[in-house]
């Protein structure tokens, strides 16, 4: 494992994450102060899993995940103070597999890491599944937060060979 590339504006918090992190055996690639540093770290680094706040100067979180996961599929946790459900909906479409609220504990975030890391090679696997499908087929997966909540996914390869990853809406 290359590590863990943490993306927080708060020294502080960002402080208790390394330490939370290395206490239980992960290694941290890198911190990033923003969300533009976290993409440009994210690049050079290639870490194993990223960290990210949502609310971070010149690039959001939402938008970082974004931008991280399409140079580079990577499991991504959202750390945050926000848990409204579209903001967790529009973070999960961007890319993250995780998202914990803030003030969180560690017995709550490397659970979360864990699954991140369990679920990004299952939607992996889903993807090169589907690669073997016929363009318009769907595999469906479920994705469930530390919290229990359980948000199921659609993969789909669009006829123009991209493959689309959205969130299934209830009926």
């Amino acid at each position: 494992m290359s590590g863990i590339l943490i993306a927080e504006d708060d020294t502080i918090i960002r402080m208790d994450l390394r330490q939370l992190l290395e206490a239980s055996g992960f290694e941290v690639a890198g911190e990033a102060r923003d969300g533009a540093e976290a993409i440009a770290l994210a690049r050079e680094l290639e870490p194993d899993l990223v960290l990210l706040d949502i609310r971070m100067p010149e690039v959001d979180g939402v938008e970082c995940a974004r931008r991280i996961y399409a140079e580079r599929p990577v499991p991504i946790v959202m750390v945050t103070a926000h848990a409204d459900r579209g903001l967790v909906e529009r973070a999960l479409a961007a890319g993250a597999f995780g998202y914990l609220t803030k003030p969180f504990r560690e017995a709550d975030l490397i659970p979360a890491i864990r699954a991140a890391l369990v679920r990004h090679e299952e939607l992996l696997e889903a993807r090169r599944s589907l690669g073997r499908q016929p363009a318009g087929d769907a595999v469906e997966i479920s994705i469930t937060s530390s919290a229990g909540t359980v948000w199921p996914l659609r993969v789909e390869r669009r006829p123009d060979g991209k493959v689309e990853v959205s969130v299934v809406e209830e009926p």
